[in-house]
């Protein structure tokens, strides 16, 4: 097995009295698309926000690729290699679909805060937003504002904006969800197009994607691991039958 991308001991969130995350131990190698799912409320998001440092753990350490990041601000740990996308769409809806792909390059490409260099003439810069567009198949729609795409385009772009980065490691947290059938297999193709390679934790309620996309799948329930295996051991696992996926995936 591979060395571990992301590596979870002993993880506990409490928020006053009400524990939510209840002891995670969990290892996700290099280069694993890994899901979780669970019923609503079993802690999939909470988890997700405190491996991208979103929130602390109460107790308990997270290690990203072998190196403790427990106490580290979101971008820091995203500087290390890791990137998210939220439930809800996050974009800048007034800004053009090229500079949304843009501005989500600018730190890996080497860009910081400068008056006097203007984004316009930088042609890598420009030529690798014009890339990723392509792989989004959002070139069409580059000079059009974000906040105008549709919804499955906006989290395609989202999605874009995720990896353009270039991290490692990408979360995704409920990436088809609201979509139709064909807008979910468009964004099946594009997660596994765009993730190939890299280490893909997500966060998802359709089993369809959910078996479609995972190497392993993780179950939680109230804040615990019920399970975490292969897909075919998940699909005829009666615990996890009678915890969530009931005939869903029969």
């Amino acid at each position: 097995m591979s060395e571990a991308a992301i590596s979870l001991r002993g993880v506990h969130k409490s928020f006053g009295r009400t524990e939510i995350i209840r002891g995670v131990d969990l290892d996700i190698p290099r280069g694993q698309r890994h899901a979780m799912i669970g019923p609503n409320g079993a802690g999939k998001t909470t988890l997700f926000n405190l491996i991208s440092g979103r929130f602390s753990v109460t107790s308990g350490t997270i290690a990203l690729n072998g190196r403790s990041i427990d106490g580290l601000a979101p971008h820091e740990i995203n500087r290390l290699g890791l990137s998210r996308s939220f439930q809800i769409t996050s974009i800048f809806p007034r800004m053009t679909v090229f500079e949304n792909i843009r501005c989500g390059l600018l730190w890996s490409q080497g860009y910081r805060y400068s008056f006097w260099r203007l984004l316009g003439q930088q042609k890598a810069l420009n030529l690798a937003a014009e890339q990723l567009l392509e792989r989004l198949k959002l070139a069409d729609r580059r000079n059009l504002q974000a906040g105008l795409l549709s919804y499955a385009e906006q989290r395609a772009l989202e999605i874009g904006i995720t990896i353009a980065g270039g991290a490692e490691i990408i979360l995704l947290d409920e990436p088809t969800a609201g979509m139709s059938h064909s807008e979910t297999e468009s964004a099946v193709a594009l997660i596994r197009s765009v993730t190939e390679g890299k280490t893909l934790i997500m966060v998802e309620h359709d089993m369809s994607v959910v078996f479609g996309i995972a190497d392993r799948i993780t179950v939680l329930v109230y804040g615990e691991v019920i399970a975490s295996d292969a897909p075919t051991a998940i699909r005829g696992n009666a615990a996890v039958q009678e915890a969530y996926l009931g005939t869903v995936a029969a």
